[in-house]
């Protein structure tokens, strides 16, 4: 059985593999918010249990047997916030924590039951991706929205989940997924991105920005 540190390493792992085919060390204890000489340590652990491939001074890629684990417990979570959102009323910004701790508890018969009452959903409040049971799972956005260009035009897919704070001020600015945005100006020396949204004008910095996916129309 994989304890719940171990499952909080494989889902970090999952998620960085969005930004690093192989996951440096560096990152992963980032994320985490632990010292790398744990994680290096831990992450050796995980190769010998089979979990992922460890390469020294570069990082970590993820098994078949970690990937399957990782996807489930992202399962859970997104499952979780997506219940609570639309079954419990909870607000899209206080669900990730909660989520959090279902994903290390919630069994298999509560995870049928709630994917079935949700009408076997495809995406989180946020937008993010959810598994099937058999592990399968959408390929997420890649395409940020600080990247567009002046002129374009795209649509919100997902919000990173992490920030409670950013996420209750891009609630208050309307930034859901589905909803379509223009950029309107580009300031990079300022480091800020101006958009219209249902024809009012938002301006977002950039690590605001950086944490919106979209995609983009032609």
């Amino acid at each position: 059985m994989v304890s719940r540190a171990l499952e909080d390493y494989l889902k970090a792992v999952y998620e960085l593999h969005r930004q690093y085919e192989v996951v440096p060390t560096t990152a992963l204890a980032e994320r985490l918010e632990l010292a790398p000489a744990s994680v290096t340590g831990m992450a050796k652990k995980m190769a010998e249990m089979g979990l992922l491939t460890h390469q020294p001074y570069q990082g970590v890629v993820l098994s078949e047997n970690g990937l399957s684990k990782a996807l489930r417990i992202i399962r859970i979570h997104r499952l979780a916030e997506l219940y609570m959102v639309r079954m419990l009323g909870i607000p899209w910004d206080r669900v990730h924590e909660e989520a959090e701790k279902w994903e290390h508890i919630l069994s298999e018969d509560l995870e049928e039951r709630i994917d079935t009452l949700l009408g076997r959903p495809v995406r989180c409040p946020h937008g993010s991706p959810i598994p099937d049971k058999d592990g399968t799972i959408a390929t997420p956005p890649n395409h940020r929205l600080i990247e567009l260009r002046l002129g374009q035009s795209a649509i919100i897919e997902e919000v990173d989940d992490r920030d409670e704070d950013l996420l209750r001020y891009f609630g208050e600015l309307g930034l859901f997924p589905g909803v379509r945005i223009s950029v309107v100006r580009v300031a990079p020396a300022a480091s800020l991105i101006e958009i219209t949204i249902n024809g009012k004008g938002v301006s977002l910095g950039r690590e605001a920005a950086d944490r919106i996916y979209v995609s983009v129309l032609e």
